[in-house]
């Protein structure tokens, strides 16, 4: 009861230190006119959002970052240092400089008049630089490279932990990004992946930092929500995008669910994977699409779906992967 007090106050942290930064940041990005340039590879009417504020997910950075630092320090004062808050406190820096890279890329795109921001080799090299110090950091703080299987226990990876590691985080950093496109969609889809991994975080015990570092970043995202919902007043940017995603990977990592991550995940997987198989399908048969239009959410939109019933469903689909990962934990 008493973590679940701490998890519900620093989440309102969270919230409302994004809520009130975003009254305030998205008049200042109009102002230095840093607009969305919407590109031709989405559906046609997102141009009318031509010029929506980007870089909003700086709201949510500070908010999530102030919330989960208050959050874990205070808490330490009462009870003394959780033993895995060096872990939180290292997922943190590998948002940060994830949120670091997007904003780099974001700054290309709307200062530089640069459409497609930094190059994907750009965007990998810094990514994986960003890997290995993260990774680093995880070896000075713990001398394990486990992960738990359901219904198995705790498997000893070996160095190929590491290898493995980079790869997810880097994967998945990106699949988030790709779940961006619409409004309200990554937010929503992040408020449910993290609202479970700070349940399952609370019934593993031993991890109230994690606890409430994952509900912080739920928090977070309901703030940024109010000005992102349908019709959006800004957008996340790679700034937000790139941040949200290295957070649900170390939050996960800490946990060593690894392998539950690919279902609380799941439907940034998708969207990822129906990139890379619509430009699989196209290339081998010279021409032809598999889906509409990709990442699938713009599928859906190009079959007559309202971005708000996406959405819906997508969140819905991810909170059911989040009930999944979680009945694994309690029963396996």
């Amino acid at each position: 009861m008493e973590t679940g007090l701490w998890a519900f106050g620093v989440a309102i942290i969270a919230f409302a230190v994004t809520a009130v930064i975003g009254k305030y940041l998205i008049p200042f990005l109009h102002k230095l006119n840093f607009g969305q340039t919407i590109l031709d590879i989405g559906p046609n009417w997102h141009k009318n959002k031509q010029g929506t504020p980007t870089m909003g997910g700086i709201m949510f950075v500070i908010g999530i970052v102030i919330a989960t630092t208050a959050g874990v320090l205070l808490y330490a004062v009462g009870h003394g240092l959780d033993s895995v808050s060096r872990f939180v406190f290292a997922g943190l820096l590998f948002a940060l400089l994830n949120g670091g890279i997007g904003f780099i890329d974001d700054y290309v795109k709307v200062v530089k008049k640069r459409n497609l921001g930094l190059t994907a080799i750009q965007k990998l090299v810094f990514q994986f630089l960003a890997a290995a110090v993260y990774l680093f950091v995880m070896v000075l703080c713990k001398d394990n490279t486990e992960i738990l299987v359901p219904f198995v226990g705790y498997v000893d990876l070996g160095l190929f932990y590491y290898i493995l590691m980079a790869i997810v985080l880097v994967g998945i950093v990106n699949a988030v990004n790709l779940t961006d496109g619409i409004d309200g969609l990554a937010g929503s889809v992040t408020f449910f992946a993290c609202l479970f991994m700070m349940l399952i975080a609370n019934v593993m015990g031993g991890h109230v930092a994690n606890v409430l570092y994952a509900a912080a970043a739920a928090g977070g995202c309901l703030g940024f929500l109010i000005w992102n919902f349908h019709p959006a007043k800004c957008f996340m940017g790679d700034t937000g995008s790139l941040f949200l995603g290295a957070m649900v990977c170390t939050i996960a990592v800490a946990m060593d669910l690894q392998l539950l991550l690919i279902l609380i995940a799941l439907t940034y997987l998708i969207e990822m994977f129906s990139v890379v198989l619509q430009v699989s399908y196209f290339k081998l048969t010279h021409g032809k699409r598999l889906f509409k239009m990709s990442p699938i959410h713009h599928h859906f939109e190009m079959c007559g779906w309202s971005e708000m019933k996406i959405v819906c469903v997508f969140s819905g689909f991810t909170a059911l992967c989040g009930i999944g990962a979680l009945l694994l934990v309690i029963f396996g």
